[in-house]
């Protein structure tokens, strides 16, 4: 069976808080270990004000506080904006606090726009070219400490926390498969590259002390609930948060409406429906259907995903909805 996790982005939606945005990410972690998800991953993105996992370890811990047995990482931190030391230290603290069952999912992009990367006083050009060399930073101080080893993350040494490679291009599907690291895709906004990065990994994959054959996850934007129309319906509410986000007017997690007529206009609507290219959202047979045909069509280790729904209920009713889902599927492989 192929496992399933969730990824959060802790949205704040319109009418409510940063508060109840964490809150609810903890209640959808607790819903997912009760559904038998694998891992729970939350994403660094600033100067959103309809995203709270800004502080990205902190509302790890938050969630990993309130769960008992489902993985708990990010989806990604993106190392650009931090010095590898400073990650080690939060990283090797959390798996401290949590042992063994935190992931360190790692991006290459600053997570935001240049100015507010500025004001994390980054070098962003020069910080997203050292990339693989931080990589290999990071996995140093995670590991063991050498006898002559200068630099020592305490906590963190000897964590050994797994690290995941995160993308939506073919780079790191490269330093993935060259470093022997799990890889994620994130064809949940970025589906163009998906089936040749994920071939890339595959054939460029160099077995290494952390995993001796390739493994890679899958992101998709899903939504689930009782009918096609109600699933639909509540995917008005990602339809307009992408419209916003392309015309860089991002405000809060918006309702769903009854119709996007007259909020988008035809570029947009194309847009939207290719950046949404691989979404799954329907009803419980629409879904597996569509489920079924994805984890042929990618050959998935992993499926990740990403539910952006307004209302709470329905946002749990679709993670009960998806782990059903699994499980028929399942049945039939």
């Amino acid at each position: 069976m192929v496992p399933f996790s969730i990824l959060d982005l802790s949205p704040i939606t319109q009418g409510s808080n940063a508060s109840q945005a964490l809150h609810n990410s903890r209640r959808l972690a607790q819903e997912a270990e009760a559904s038998g998800y694998k891992r729970f991953w939350l994403a660094e993105h600033h100067g959103m004000k309809g995203i709270a996992s800004a502080a990205t370890s902190i509302v790890i811990s938050h969630v990993a506080a309130g769960t008992k047995t489902i993985r708990v990482g990010s989806g990604g931190i993106m190392l650009p904006n931090h010095s590898p030391l400073v990650i080690a230290e939060q990283f090797g603290t959390l798996a401290a606090l949590y042992p063994g069952r935190i992931d360190l999912g790692l991006g290459r992009a600053p997570g935001t726009d240049m100015r507010t990367a500025s004001a994390l006083r980054r070098n962003m050009e020069a910080s997203a070219n050292n990339f693989p060399n931080d990589v290999v930073e990071l996995q140093a101080l995670l590991a063991p400490a050498g006898e002559d080893q200068a630099l020592i993350a305490v906590p963190g040494a000897d964590s050994n926390v797994p690290i995941w490679l995160l993308g939506s291009s073919h780079f790191s599907a490269h330093l993935a498969g060259m470093l022997g690291l799990p890889f994620a895709f994130a064809s949940h906004f970025a589906p163009d590259m998906l089936l040749s990065a994920l071939e890339i990994y595959r054939e460029r994959f160099e077995p290494s002390e952390y995993l001796d054959k390739p493994y890679a996850m899958v992101g998709i934007m899903g939504v689930a609930a009782d009918t096609d129309a109600e699933a639909n319906h509540l995917f008005t509410s990602m339809q307009q948060s992408f419209v916003a986000l392309r015309r860089n007017a991002r405000g809060q997690f918006p309702p769903p409406v009854a119709t996007m007529n007259g909020l988008w206009s035809e570029t947009e609507k194309i847009f939207v429906d290719h950046a949404m290219t691989y979404a799954v959202v329907g009803g419980p047979d629409t879904i597996k259907t569509k489920l079924d045909r994805f984890l042929e069509q990618t050959a998935a280790d992993e499926l990740i995903v990403s539910m952006p729904i307004y209302d709470m209920d329905a946002r749990l009713k679709s993670v009960r909805l998806f782990a059903d889902a699994q499980q028929e599927l399942a049945k039939v492989a």
